[in-house]
């Protein structure tokens, strides 16, 4: 596996969740699995890692090692790639702390990824070779180009897409400075509209696609959701699966979590009643047992819709609602939800950054969770609040459509589904949900729907282990698709 972050040794957003627990899910599965990430400033410490390989420079970017240790939680061994020049710096790992690029950040996974292809292929001095490589989003995108451009006898390469939003795009002269040849940057290559995408790249490259629900496989391949790219998505159309994500159930439970004050499950509740006055002290909101709770984490951008709710704030007020917001993003969001919560104290609160522990408790002491993405690949939290016996109002929109039926099913209703991405739409659902919120036995009900849903990995995991066994079986040459003529030979770069 090669990602850019794992939980909870880096982590920005879902990504680093799903790769946790995918990694611990196969490794639970009998699976030989090895996670290989930057060594981030505090990375090393936290894994415990120790040196373990001598890589030289293999990309023209200073003396670069691999290390060796334990993803903390799970039974992972975890890769470390140490380059102290491109990663033991200040932020997260995109972004310096004025909250801007890194210029560099080109590099920064070049050299992750050239790191991952010379160890898949150079197995003997580690005593292991893996059969497969699976990399994760555009960071990861050049692992399967550079197999690919390798020649010769190679690991299997499986590539997913977590947002087709995020490219990856670079300069066009890119190609030799990251050691690919000149060929690759083609239509039929690494080249996206003129410039250098390490999306594309995997995209192209990788011998299978996967993305992180079946619905969002769909939308990808349509000119609405495929930004640009659908049409080579709907050429590899055989090569593409949608595999829904899970969660991670022993970092999410009700019953176990830390965070929380006073635990629960579905059989006894009082600990949800616990946790949501807890929070409304914690974040200074009225005592108010009866005000529905709306909570809301993650992202503040456009993509996530968080406009869509300060659109219907006046509904949710009116009704005695309360809303707390936790996460950062875009400024004039941060700026609306701010004037928001200064204008409606004791009623709106919001809690700037990234914060774990709050991120649980919000989602197990609210009574609502809003997810109005205009497009989600996958999500999570509304898995999550389901878990918690927060019921969930999303837009019919990739995994959240394939996690959220809506409460008019008499039978499988566990949260409030909306078709457009508007306020007032957004609103209409709000709507219904505060009706059923004041009906007791009917919100009972839609809270037991969602806790006794399964959303674990055990699923997912056995999708990909299929997959993967496909693709060890078939060992099919990625030289025999269409645009793969140009194949050379490329020189080792260790």
């Amino acid at each position: 596996m090669v990602a850019s972050e794992a939980f909870p040794l880096a982590k920005t957003g879902g990504l680093a969740d799903v790769t946790s627990a995918l990694c611990g899910a196969l490794c639970k599965r009998g699976h030989d699995v090895r996670l290989m990430l930057p060594a981030y400033r505090g990375v090393r410490d936290a894994a415990r890692a120790v040196p373990m390989l001598e890589l030289g420079d293999p990309l023209g970017v200073g003396t670069t090692r691999l290390l060796k240790g334990r993803l903390p939680g799970y039974d992972v061994e975890v890769w470390l790639v140490d380059n102290p020049g491109l990663y033991d710096r200040p932020g997260d790992p995109y972004l310096d702390p004025a909250g801007h690029d890194w210029p560099d950040n080109h590099l920064r996974f070049a050299l992750l990824d050239r790191v991952a292809a010379i160890v898949s292929i150079a197995g003997v001095p580690l005593g292991w070779q893996p059969q497969i490589v699976h990399a994760h989003d555009w960071q990861a995108g050049l692992v399967p180009a550079y197999l690919h451009w390798w020649g010769g006898r190679r690991p299997s390469t499986v590539f997913t897409i977590h947002n087709l939003h995020f490219a990856g795009r670079f300069a066009p002269d890119l190609c030799s400075r990251v050691a690919l040849p000149p060929a690759a940057f083609s239509m039929h290559g690494v080249e996206l509209y003129g410039s250098f995408s390490y999306l594309k790249a995997g995209l192209y490259y990788g011998d299978r696609l996967t993305t992180v629900s079946p619905q969002y496989a769909k939308e990808i391949q349509t000119p609405l959701g495929g930004e640009g790219l659908h049409g080579l998505l709907q050429s590899r159309n055989v090569d593409l699966t949608g595999i829904l994500n899970g969660i991670d159930t022993q970092q999410w439970s009700p019953a176990t979590d830390p965070h929380l004050a006073t635990r629960y499950d579905a059989r006894s509740l009082q600990g949800k009643a616990a946790a949501k006055r807890a929070l409304q002290e914690e974040l200074g909101l009225a005592p108010d047992a009866s005000a529905p709770l709306l909570g809301s984490v993650g992202r503040l951008t456009w993509q996530k819709g968080i406009d869509l709710v300060l659109e219907a704030l006046p509904l949710l007020l009116e009704r005695g609602g309360q809303l707390a917001v936790l996460g950062s993003g875009e400024p004039g969001l941060e700026s609306a939800i701010r004037y928001a919560a200064a204008s409606h104290p004791g009623r709106v609160v919001f809690r700037h950054g990234y914060d774990e522990p709050l991120s649980h408790r919000i989602v197990a002491g609210s009574d609502l969770f809003a997810v109005p993405s205009r497009f989600e690949p996958c999500g999570l939290t509304q898995m999550y609040a389901m878990t918690y016996g927060t019921v969930p109002i999303v837009r019919h929109t990739g995994g959240l459509a394939d996690t959220v039926s809506d409460a008019t099913s008499a039978t499988d209703g566990v949260g409030f589904v909306f078709a457009h991405p508007t306020g007032t739409a957004f609103g209409a659902a709000l709507e219904r949900a505060l009706d059923a919120f004041a009906d007791p036995s009917l919100w009972r009900e839609l809270v037991h729907r969602g806790m006794q849903r399964d959303f674990g990995w055990s699923r997912s995991a056995i999708a990909y282990e299929s997959l993967y066994e496909a693709l060890v079986q078939s060992r099919e040459p990625q030289e025999q698709r269409p645009g793969h003529e140009q194949k050379q030979a490329h020189p080792t770069p260790a």
